[in-house]
């Protein structure tokens, strides 16, 4: 057993999440694992070499010389939160868009204007490199201050296969440079450019024909996206993209069932997706689907939130049929401009009848698997990466009972430590 370099010790709950593997569903969709009064230790490597009560990982860990100990009394230890849907990669905002959808402007109808997505297309697609590098890490700053060490990011504001591109490798360079972990999906299929809006297979072509094919050879997506929505993407084209993505080795996603029912949900059943994302508008036979098919269910209620959707998903019939549950902020300029997880977990709770315990879970080791990185990160067991969150208050409930508030004090990520009393180390 190697010696720690680091050791959290005397946390009034250590909530492991240790666990069997795989995404948890049903009763298990609640089991967090709490440790009082313990403790974790990481080596120089920054994995976890042990999670237990404190009297034991430091009877049974050696330390390092220059170990570091870090006194948790009085506070609760996490894991780091994993962020499995945002579009964090985008130029410019849209606050007027967000008075007009106050006033009763519907979302879509944005669209049709060519306003909402396709603004910020316009926007993204003129900004180079260096400035979409800069935006996003600045709000990856503040996820991280949030607590979020692992963060999924889609492509999906270029307008061209060379926008898109260029979007790949801003995440590749933040990938390489942030503190947190982060994952690649390409959403190539966002919103059809206002060129091809009378003729959108002629898009979807070039999509699959070229997108799909030049970006899958840069290695940097894991994942293909699709916006399967009326008046966006058909059905028809989301399974022609899908399958496309899959023929290139990237693993489905899809952003279903959000403002409509469209056969999204079944649609992520049919081909394999690892999760089908929004299902505001599910029906029951389309959870059978997702069940059936083991999909997970990344639900985004800060999303539902800004658009003051009177339908919400069904969550809690979600875990009664033993689908697997995760969160996202899916951190945007229009629907969503969140990247706080724990409001997340506050709006799971409220609004979708999560228990925190649910929410957890949700925010961490199944969003991890819903990101393909549940053996890497999402809880605390031995050999994975070391990303915690250090809380200022004894239990992991008060996250969302004190909804909205800074709680976060410590951030550790990869067995460093990158915020101290709320702020960034640099």
């Amino acid at each position: 057993m190697p010696a720690a370099s680091l050791l959290v010790v005397h946390a009034a709950e250590l909530v492991t999440l240790a666990g069997p593997s795989g995404p948890r569903a049903g009763a298990l969709q609640g089991n967090v694992q709490v440790i009082d009064d313990g403790a974790v230790a990481v080596d120089a490597a920054g994995s976890i070499i042990m999670a237990g009560p404190t009297t034991t990982v430091l009877r049974q860990v050696d330390r390092a010389p220059d170990a570091l100990v870090l006194d948790a009394r009085g506070r609760a230890v996490l894991p780091g939160f994993v962020d499995p849907h945002t579009h964090a990669i985008f130029a410019g905002d849209r606050v007027r868009e967000f008075e007009a959808l106050l006033s009763g402007v519907d979302y879509l109808d944005l669209l049709t204007r060519g306003c909402g997505i396709l603004h910020t297309m316009r926007l993204t697609s003129a900004a180079d490199e260096e400035e979409l590098v800069d935006r996003a890490g600045a709000a990856l700053d503040r996820m991280l201050v949030a607590g979020t060490t692992t963060v999924e990011i889609k492509t999906g504001y270029g307008n061209t296969t060379a926008d898109e591109l260029k979007l790949l490798r801003v995440i590749a360079r933040l990938a390489a440079t942030r503190p947190q972990a982060v994952v690649g999906t390409l959403l190539a299929a966002h919103a059809v450019p206002l060129e091809y809006r009378d003729d959108p297979d002629r898009y979807v072509d070039i999509v699959c024909r070229s997108t799909i094919p030049e970006a899958a050879a840069m290695g940097i997506a894991r994942f293909c996206d699709v916006f399967c929505e009326a008046g966006v993407f058909s059905l028809d084209h989301a399974r022609r993209i899908l399958l496309t993505g899959r023929q290139y080795g990237l693993i489905p996603k899809i952003h279903a069932e959000q403002r409509h029912r469209t056969g999204g949900a079944r649609l992520a059943a049919e081909v394999g997706a690892l999760t089908a994302d929004h299902l505001e508008h599910v029906e029951e036979e389309d959870l059978a689907a997702l069940r059936a098919s083991g999909t997970i269910a990344v639900l985004l209620p800060g999303a539902a939130f800004m658009l003051r959707e009177k339908r919400l998903p069904p969550a809690r019939r979600m875990i009664e049929l033993g689908i697997p549950v995760a969160l996202g902020t899916d951190f945007n300029p229009g629907s969503s401009p969140i990247w706080s997880v724990p409001v997340i977990i506050g709006l799971a709770c409220v609004q979708l009848g999560l228990t925190p315990a649910e929410a957890l879970v949700a925010a961490t080791i199944n969003a991890a698997y819903a990101i393909g990185a549940g053996a890497q990160v999402g809880s605390m067991e031995p050999g994975k990466r070391a990303d915690l969150v250090i809380l200022d208050v004894p239990s992991y409930r008060y996250i969302p009972y004190y909804f909205g508030a800074t709680l976060v004090d410590t951030v550790i990520a990869g067995g460093k430590i990158v915020v101290r009393e709320g702020r960034i180390v640099r």
